[in-house]
C-alpha cells in the first residue's frame, strides 16, 4: 500500500511489528564465528530460522534452550558438535538494541491512536522490551508465543485489532516482510512495508503533521 493513499482520519489503530522495525540484533560476532569454522556467514541463521526449528519457539512450545539444541542438531554433520554449540548460543546470545527513530515516531503516534505491537516473539518478549526501556511503548503487545498464533496466520490480526478496539479495515499494519502486510491487507487493513525510518514516517504522517 502506497503512503498516497494513507490519509487523516483513515485510521483507528496502528499495529506495528517488532524485529526489523524496531528491534535490531548485532549478529557480526556469530558471523566471526562462522568464518572461523570455515562455513558462510548467515549458515546458523537459516538453520535457526527454519520453521521446523523456529516455530515452536514463536508458539511458546519449546524454551530458548530447547531451541538452542534444535540449532545444534541442525548443524551436526557441518561442524562439530562443540562448534555447533558455540555458534548456536552466539545466535541466541545475540545483543539488539532498539532504533530510537522508530521509537520515537511511534510514540508521537500514540498520542493520536492506539498502539499494538503485533509480533512473532519468544516467551522472553516482555524482559527483552523491559531490558531497552520499552516496556510502556504500546498500548498493547500481541505476542506469538502468548496467543499461539503466529503471522501470517489471520488469527493473530484479528487479536490485535480487537485489542485496539478497532475495525480491521480501521488498522494501520507495520511489518518489514512481505508476506504479512500481504496477510493484513487481505484482511481489510491497510499494509505498510519497513524497510527504513522514512516508511514509517510517511506512513505515519497523517498523524505526526498535525
Amino acid at each position: 500500500m502506497t503512503t498516497s493513499k494513507i490519509r487523516s482520519g483513515s485510521f483507528d489503530a496502528v499495529l506495528c511489528d517488532l524485529d526489523n522495525v524496531i528491534r535490531f540484533y548485532d549478529t557480526s560476532q556469530l558471523a566471526g564465528l562462522e568464518r572461523a569454522v570455515g562455513v558462510p556467514e548467515g549458515t546458523t541463521e537459516r538453520v535457526a530460522y527454519a520453521p521446523e526449528t523456529d516455530l515452536p519457539l514463536l508458539l511458546g512450545k519449546i524454551t530458548r534452550q530447547q531451541w538452542v539444541e534444535s540449532i545444534v542438531l541442525g548443524l551436526t554433520g557441518q561442524v562439530p558438535e562443540a562448534r555447533a554449540r558455540e555458534l548456536a548460543e552466539a545466535l541466541a546470545q545475540a545483543p539488539f538494541r532498539a532504533d530510537e527513530v522508530v521509537v520515537a515516531l511511534l510514540r508521537r503516534a500514540r498520542a493520536h491512536l492506539p498502539l499494538v505491537l503485533v509480533t512473532n516473539a519468544t516467551l522472553d518478549l516482555e524482559a527483552d522490551l523491559a531490558s531497552m526501556g520499552l516496556a510502556d511503548l504500546a498500548d498493547h503487545v500481541v505476542s506469538s508465543a502468548r496467543v499461539g498464533v503466529a503471522k501470517p496466520d489471520p488469527e493473530i490480526y484479528r487479536i490485535a485489532a480487537q485489542r485496539a478496539g478497532a475495525a480491521l479495515g480501521r488498522c494501520l499494519f507495520v511489518d518489514d516482510r512481505l508476506e504479512n502486510t500481504e496477510a493484513a491487507a487481505a484482511l481489510g487493513m491497510t499494509g505498510v512495508l519497513y524497510r527504513r525510518p522514512d516508511d514509517l514516517r510517511e506512513s505515519l504522517s497523517f498523524l505526526l503533521n498535525t
